[in-house]
């Protein structure tokens, strides 16, 4: 590549330098120069996620596949079912409330103003405290969890939590989009 320095990582190569030719594809992030992006306050796409709010700060398409990030506000204890991300990593920055990731097998209690990361390949969920939470979840490289959250949720009326479900989860259909957006349910 000539004018650049590319370093291999996983499945994704990561630009090291900002001197890369313009308009290549390198890792399935862009190097072409983008456009400055501002998300005001609620004006983020809102989208009610398995009993959760999600609001999309900025999507893989306007940070050029490098990163997405969303808002998620949990009710009081929720669970997030043990998973995995193949292609993603994720950083989990609590603003509000109090959560409990498991990573890896390890137990870390979380609350405001705590950053937890969940590296790819690895095992995570979260379980939230009784008083709920708000999260930000920042997925390096951006673009397979946006898309799955678009796939396996519903525009939000309002930006609130969800009304409670009629029933339970269809597991079986949650665990096919999460595959194919590249995370598996493991329990």
């Amino acid at each position: 590549m000539a004018g650049s320095c590319a370093q291999r990582r996983g499945d994704a190569t990561f630009l090291e330098w900002a001197g890369a030719p313009s308009g290549r594809s390198v890792g399935g992030m862009t190097t072409e120069t983008l456009s400055p992006t501002l998300t005001r306050a609620g004006s983020g796409e809102a989208r009610w996620f398995l009993g959760a709010l999600t609001e999309t700060l900025l999507t893989h398409e306007s940070t050029g596949g490098a990163l997405s990030i969303l808002q998620v506000t949990e009710p009081a204890g929720a669970e997030a079912p043990l998973h995995v991300h193949h292609h993603d990593d994720e950083t989990f920055v609590v603003l509000e409330g109090a959560v409990t990731f498991e990573v890896g097998g390890e137990t870390i209690p979380a609350a405001a103003g705590d950053v937890a990361f969940g590296p790819r390949a690895v095992p995570h969920r979260y379980a939230v405290g009784p008083e709920g939470c708000r999260m930000l979840f920042i997925l390096t490289p951006g673009g397979r969890f946006d898309e799955m959250i678009r796939a396996m949720s519903v525009p939000a009326e309002t930006r609130t939590l969800p009304p409670p479900p009629d029933g339970p989860p269809d597991i079986a259909h949650i665990a096919a989009v999460a595959r194919a957006h590249g995370c598996e349910l493991l329990a």
